[in-house]
């Protein structure tokens, strides 16, 4: 089945490795040209590397947090490939903690990381969408928009308010023929949710094994996702084949948010 990404230029943060990754990988092999970007070199050379097997590929370091890095890597990739006809905005999540664990300085990375990113990400490619008249722009945040996760107040808090950003921009960039969805994944297997895991258990005085079948019990699947799984749904939202569905949050989590 063709999508529609064949030739079709993808800008993704956050995408040398984890979910950022496995979206990279589905859009590439579908055709379309990638810029990728992520605050590691070695990280980033080693994904373009890969990536490079199925499509053309551009890489830029970039710390998601800094506004200056996000426009010096939208500028490197417009002047490689002249327009952006999609967006993925992803980042690290925000450090862990209970309220009373987080400083004054916890709060203004969290924000600047996970929320403001995502504000100056659209606010540079926008531009160019509106000029072309089409665009698919791709959020990740989290199941905890939907149901609090006690240990990761920061991501509750600010992916919240992304979710609400794609929602709001929906309603306002549907004329332009701009799409903006969000993916809330569960418990996908990456590095960051292994070191949950290892918090989790920590705190509880078990094995990280042990922590991993407590959370794969309470998933419908019994199981966690891999980056392949909910690198699909990625290109699919970013793709042409999507192209009535807008302002929408998919949940990518086996079926463990219960609520309608």
């Amino acid at each position: 089945m063709d999508i529609g990404l064949k030739g079709k230029v993808i800008l993704l943060s956050a995408s040398s490795k984890g979910i950022g990754y496995g979206i990279a990988e589905e859009v590439a092999k579908e055709g379309a040209l990638l810029s990728i970007a992520s605050r590691n070199e070695e990280d980033l050379k080693k994904a373009a590397e890969q990536l490079s097997r199925y499509t053309d590929v551009t890489y830029f370091v970039m710390d998601a947090s800094k506004l200056s890095d996000i426009q010096d890597w939208v500028k490197h990739s417009i002047s490689k490939y002249k327009t952006a006809d999609g967006l993925l905005i992803n980042a690290g999540g925000p450090k862990p903690g209970f309220f009373e664990d987080l400083t004054e300085e916890d709060w203004l990375s969290g924000y600047n990381l996970t929320l403001m990113s995502s504000v100056r990400m659209i606010r540079e490619v926008l531009p160019y969408m509106k000029k072309q008249g089409k665009g698919s722009i791709l959020t990740i945040t989290s199941t905890s928009i939907k149901e609090p996760i006690d240990v990761l107040l920061l991501s509750n808090v600010f992916r919240s308010g992304v979710s609400s950003l794609v929602k709001s921009l929906s309603l306002t960039l549907g004329k332009y023929n701009i799409r903006v969805n969000n993916i809330a994944p569960g418990r996908i297997y990456t590095e960051r949710v292994k070191s949950l895991d290892i918090i989790n258990a920590t705190n509880k005085g078990i094995s990280v094994d042990e922590q991993r079948r407590i959370e794969e019990s309470q998933i419908p699947l019994l199981r966690y996702g891999s980056i392949n799984e909910i690198g699909k749904v990625g290109a699919f939202l970013l793709s042409d084949a999507s192209s009535y569905v807008t302002g929408a949050t998919i949940y990518v989590d086996g079926g463990k948010i219960r609520s309608l």
